[in-house]
């Protein structure tokens, strides 16, 4: 929704930003020469960074592990070749430029992210936040810590937990969300070894008697909400 609002060639950033991970400084510091769109690739080579006095520095990563290749999501790859047939064509051409052959500034960024958050009714969402959803959904498929370090660029593996944390906390709640689903103790009733005869058994091997070794899960009194209906609140087992 946000990209809908911001100048069109800010809707790259707002792309890059949730669904590569990238941060505002390695968003505003991309060339043309980092972009394979063939290979679906783009590489974090330099990047907007605070130096003393609160004063905005262009230049490479913190860290080792902020200089780093990752694959881009394939939906947004048709929205990055587009933006790029609006740049300079030599290698060195920043994806987001101004005046004088320099890139925009996060402080330019800034004032096209506020003026997109109004828009869609959320003037608490920083331009970070789009990289902490992306992170969170990478968590999210299942990638380890390594995986997430890798495309988050993170040095530590701290920052990174931080996402897999955030995935078991949803685990949680779906866990929570099945259980208000079925109220009452999950019980499956065991039918005693004892009372199977050879006679009945071999009719169960037959599946004739399939029915009569079978206890569902829930009860079916006649206090039962509509929601009985839903198959998955019938789980069976054969026991035998």
């Amino acid at each position: 929704m946000a990209a809908a609002t911001a100048p069109h060639r800010y809707r790259v950033a707002i792309l890059l930003a949730a669904w590569c991970q990238l941060r505002r400084g390695e968003v505003l510091g991309l060339q043309r020469r980092d972009f394979d769109i063939e290979a679906g690739l783009v590489t974090v080579e330099r990047s907007w960074v605070q130096i003393g006095g609160g004063r905005m520095d262009l230049g490479q990563p913190k860290t080792d592990a902020g200089r780093r290749t990752i694959a881009v999501r394939r939906q947004v790859l048709p929205a990055i070749e587009e933006d790029l047939k609006s740049i300079a064509s030599n290698p060195d051409a920043w994806l987001f430029p101004r005046e004088g052959e320099l890139p925009a500034s996060p402080r330019t960024l800034d004032r096209i992210w506020h003026t997109a958050r109004m828009a869609i009714g959320r003037p608490e969402l920083r331009f970070h936040d789009l990289r902490h959803s992306g992170l969170t959904w990478a968590a999210s498929t299942g990638a380890s810590v390594a995986e997430i370090m890798k495309r988050g660029g993170h040095a530590s593996p701290s920052a990174a937990l931080r996402y897999q944390h955030a995935t078991m906390e949803r685990d949680r709640a779906l866990a929570d969300s099945l259980a208000a689903m079925a109220p009452g103790p999950a019980v499956i009733s065991l039918v005693p070894a004892g009372a199977l005869t050879d006679e009945r058994r071999t009719k169960m091997a037959e599946g004739e008697e399939v029915g009569a070794s079978i206890t569902p899960l829930t009860s079916h009194d006649a206090k039962q909400s509509q929601r009985d209906s839903n198959p998955c609140r019938h789980l069976e087992r054969v026991v035998s």
